[in-house]
C-alpha cells in the first residue's frame, strides 16, 4: 500500500473488519460455552477459568504484535518501506520464540497453575486437559496475532476477517463433532472443545501464512538477518511492546486474582461470571475494533506529523465508541433474563447475572476510554504512562475493591462489578486528561527517520 492510499484510509474502512474479526473470535468462544452448557455447568466453569489463564499467556505475544502495528504504521506513514518490512520480519521470529517457551511452560507447570487458582476440586481434571492441549499449541495463537498484526497494518483488514470466519466455522463442526460424540466420534466433552480449538486455530495459520506471501511477502526481505543481529528492530518493538504488555499483564493478573476471590465464592457464582462475561464482551467489541482502528490511523498521521488531525481522530473515536457500547450494553440488559435463558435454566443464575447487566451498563462507557485513548497513545509512542496508572489503578482499585466489596461485605460477584467501574473509569478519565495534554507529540518512534527523509527530499530539490 502506497502513502498516498493510507492516507485515505477512513476509520470505517479500517474498522468494521476488525469489528467482525473480533465479535468472530468472541462468537469462537461463545460457541464453546454455549455447546458445553448443553454438556454440563461445570465443564463451563473449567473451561473459563482456564481461558482466564490463556488470556494472560496471549498477553505475552500480543506485546509484539501491538510493537508490530505500531512501528509499521508510523513507519508507513513516514514513507519509510524498508524498516516498516524489516519490523515485520523480526516480530515474525521473536513471538515464534516467545509462543514455543510458553506452551512448554504450560504443557509442564499447568497442573500447579490451576491449584495455585484455587480451583474446585470438581473443575480440575477438565480445566487441565484444556489447558494442557490449547496452552500447549499456544506457539500457533503467537503467530496468527503476529501475522493478523503485520497484514492490518497495510491496511487489509478485510483479510484478518476471513481468516477468523474460517476458524469459527472448523471451531463449530469440530465441538459439535467432539463434544457429543456425533457421526460415531467419541463423546469427548471438554477434550474434544480443546481439541477443536487447537486445530481451528492450527488451520487459520496456515491461511494467516498464505496471505502474508499474496499481500506483503513481496516486499519483505529475510537477508539482512545473515549479515548482523537486529538490534535496533527488536529494540524499538521492546520499546513499545513491553510497557504495553506490562499494562495487559497487569490487567489480566488481576483478573486472575479476582477469579481467586470468586472460586472462594463458590461454582455458581464462577458460572455466573463466566456467562456474563460472555454476554458483554459483545457490549464492548465496538470499542475494540474502534480502538483498533484509531491505532493505525493515529499512527499513520503521527508518522506524516498530521498531529493535529491525530488528536482530534483519537476524540472523535472516543465518543462514538462510548454512546454505541453503552447503547449495547443497555439493550443486554433489556432482555438480559431471555439471553441468559440460552445458556442455562439455573435461576440463581439468571438473576444474579442479570442485576450484573445492570451494573455494566455503568462499566461500558469507562472501559471505551481506556480501549481508545490508550491505543491512539500507544500510537503516537506514549507507552509508558498508561503502563503506570494501570498498574496502580488494577490492583490498588480494582483488586483491592473486589476483596473489600465482595468478600469483606458480602457483596459477592455485585462488589466485583463496582469495583471493575471504579476502575474503568479512574484509568479512563486520566488517560483523557493525557491525550489532551499533547505530551505525546513528541514521543514518535520513526521522527528521526522522517528527518532523514526529510533531509534526502531538500538535497534531491
Amino acid at each position: 500500500m502506497s502513502k498516498k492510499q493510507a492516507t485515505k484510509l477512513t476509520l470505517f474502512a479500517l474498522t468494521w473488519p476488525i469489528f467482525i474479526e473480533i465479535m468472530l473470535h468472541m462468537l469462537m468462544g461463545n460457541a464453546d460455552t454455549l455447546m458445553l452448557s448443553q454438556y454440563n455447568d461445570n465443564a463451563v466453569a473449567a473451561v473459563g477459568v482456564s481461558n482466564q489463564l490463556m488470556s494472560v499467556i496471549i498477553v505475552m505475544f500480543g506485546f509484539v504484535a501491538t510493537g508490530t502495528t505500531v512501528l509499521i504504521a508510523q513507519y508507513k506513514g513516514a514513507g519509510d518501506d524498508t524498516h516498516a518490512n524489516r519490523i515485520a520480519v523480526v516480530s515474525i521470529i521473536l513471538n515464534i520464540i516467545f509462543g514455543l517457551l510458553l506452551s512448554i511452560a504450560l504443557l509442564v507447570f499447568g497442573e500447579q497453575i490451576l491449584l495455585a487458582m484455587n480451583l474446585p476440586i470438581e473443575l480440575m481434571d477438565q480445566a487441565l486437559i484444556y489447558l494442557q492441549i490449547v496452552g500447549g499449541f499456544a506457539f500457533v495463537q503467537a503467530l496468527i496475532m503476529t501475522i493478523s498484526a503485520i497484514i492490518k497494518s497495510h491496511g487489509f483488514t478485510k483479510d484478518a476477517m476471513y481468516v477468523t470466519l474460517g476458524m469459527n466455522v472448523f471451531n463449530v463442526i469440530g465441538n459439535y463433532i467432539l463434544i457429543f460424540g456425533a457421526f460415531g466420534a467419541p463423546e469427548l466433552g471438554v477434550t474434544g472443545v480443546a481439541i477443536s480449538t487447537a486445530v481451528s486455530r492450527g488451520i487459520g495459520t496456515l491461511w494467516m501464512l498464505f496471505l502474508l506471501y499474496k499481500r506483503v511477502q513481496g516486499t519483505l526481505s529475510w537477508t539482512f538477518l545473515k549479515t548482523s543481529f537486529p538490534k535496533q528492530e527488536v529494540r524499538d518493538l521492546l520499546k513499545i511492546g513491553i510497557p504495553s504488555a506490562g499494562e495487559h499483564l497487569a490487567y489480566n493478573t488481576s483478573q486472575v486474582v479476582i477469579t481467586y476471590f470468586i472460586a472462594s465464592m463458590g461454582t455458581v457464582a464462577l458460572t455466573t461470571r463466566v456467562y456474563t462475561l460472555n454476554i458483554i464482551m459483545f457490549a464492548f467489541l465496538f470499542a475494540i475494533a474502534i480502538g483498533q482502528g484509531t491505532q493505525i490511523l493515529v499512527g499513520y498521521l503521527i508518522g506524516e506529523r498530521r498531529h493535529k488531525e491525530a488528536y482530534q481522530r483519537c476524540l472523535k473515536s472516543l465518543w462514538i465508541g462510548m454512546s454505541v457500547s453503552t447503547f449495547v450494553a443497555s439493550m443486554f440488559y433489556v432482555f438480559g433474563d431471555t439471553i441468559f435463558a440460552i445458556f442455562t435454566d439455573n435461576n440463581e443464575i439468571i438473576q444474579l447475572g442479570s442485576l450484573l447487566l445492570l451494573l455494566t451498563i455503568i462499566l461500558e462507557p469507562g472501559r471505551a476510554f481506556n480501549l481508545i485513548v490508550i491505543n491512539s497513545l500507544r500510537a503516537a509512542g506514549d507507552v509508558r504512562y498508561p503502563v503506570y496508572i494501570g498498574i496502580l489503578s488494577m490492583w490498588g482499585v480494582a483488586v483491592t475493591l473486589s476483596y473489600t466489596a465482595g468478600i469483606v461485605f458480602g457483596l459477592g460477584l455485585i462488589g466485583v462489578w463496582i469495583a471493575q467501574i471504579a476502575d474503568e473509569w479512574l484509568r479512563g478519565l486520566l488517560m483523557l486528561r493525557r491525550w489532551r495534554s499533547k505530551k505525546w507529540v513528541n514521543m514518535a518512534f520513526v521522527n528521526h527517520k522522517t528527518e532523514e527523509i526529510d533531509e534526502g527530499e531538500r538535497k534531491a530539490n
